[in-house]
This record gives structure tokens, sequence and C-alpha cells, in this order.
């Protein structure tokens, strides 16, 4: 043998080797698996791993996901927060993120505000915002820091309020 084949004969055998621990063997017995095929779909679903039609509907498994136009405090957040740009909006992780922010009384401080939504519910405990403060001496020199202000409660109050409102609104029509 050459120099070559040797070592195509050993990348080949680390390959089967590295190449064989990568697949899980999981036997399954086949007393467990039943052979009539509706059996074996009602088996999937009871398992949560199948699509029924009453999951689809909203009886499934006990997750409950509201769009974002019927939950009042996403929206009383979003209402509150529409004269700032927003750079991250994401209703899943419960999230909204402006983009810096400055009112032009001072070019050198902007804002930056996150709200993280840890409720449904409308109550105070369902948010928790934070803002950033971005100081810049110059273009490319600038520093930034958490900073606790009225900014936070007058935001809070303000999106519970309208929060309220929007319930109330949406009750109403019902």
């Amino acid at each position: 043998m050459t120099i070559n084949n040797k070592s195509l004969i050993t990348f080949l055998l680390a390959s089967i080797f590295l190449l064989s621990n990568c697949v899980k063997w999981n036997p399954v017995s086949s007393k467990e698996v039943p052979t009539n095929a509706l059996e074996r779909a009602r088996k999937n679903i009871d398992e949560g791993r199948g699509v029924s039609v009453k999951s689809i509907l909203g009886g499934g498994r006990g997750t409950n996901y509201e769009f974002s136009t019927s939950n009042p405090m996403w929206r009383a957040t979003l209402d509150t927060l529409d004269f700032i740009p927003f750079s991250t909006v994401d209703y899943s992780g419960g999230l909204v993120i402006t983009d810096w922010y400055s009112d032009g009384a001072d070019q050198n401080q902007s804002i930056k505000i996150t709200v993280r939504f840890l409720s449904n519910m409308i109550q105070s405990n369902s948010l928790k915002i934070t803002v950033h403060q971005r100081t810049c001496l110059n273009q490319n020199t600038c520093t930034t820091k958490i900073v606790q202000s009225k900014i936070e409660e007058e935001l809070q109050k303000s999106i519970i309020r309208t929060a309220a409102i929007l319930e109330k609104k949406s009750k109403a029509k019902k």
C-alpha cells in the first residue's frame, strides 16, 4: 500500500466512526406501536406529536398565544411610545426597545427605553421599564448607563392607564 491509500483508508475509517456516533439508535418494540394507522395517529396526537382540530381551535396542550391586537398591555405600550422610533418589537418575546431619542434640548444626550412584559395582566408589576442614557462628548466618544428617572414611572402609569381604557372598551364591545 502506498501512503495515499493508507491515508484514504484512515480517513474513511475515521469518517465512519465519527458519523456512526451521530446516529441515535432508539429501537422501538412492535408491541408499543399500534399496527392500525388510525390508532397510530391517535397515539401521536395524544403524545403531542401531531396536529388535531382541537389543538388548532385552541383546546390544545395549554399554551395560549394571544394576538398582539387583543392584548391591551401590548397595544397601550405601542400607543404610549409611538413618538419614538422602535428598534426592536418582539411580541412573542414580550419586548419593546426604542431607538435612541433626543428631544432636541441637548444634542449630546439621548435615551433608549426598553419595556419587558412580565405578564398580560393590567397591573404595575406586569412591566419592567428600563431607561438607558447616552452622553456623547463628540461623535466617537459616548458613554451609556442605566438611569433611574421619572420617565419610568410616568411611562408605566400611562401604559397601565391606556391598557385599562382599552380593556374597558373591549369588554363594552362584547
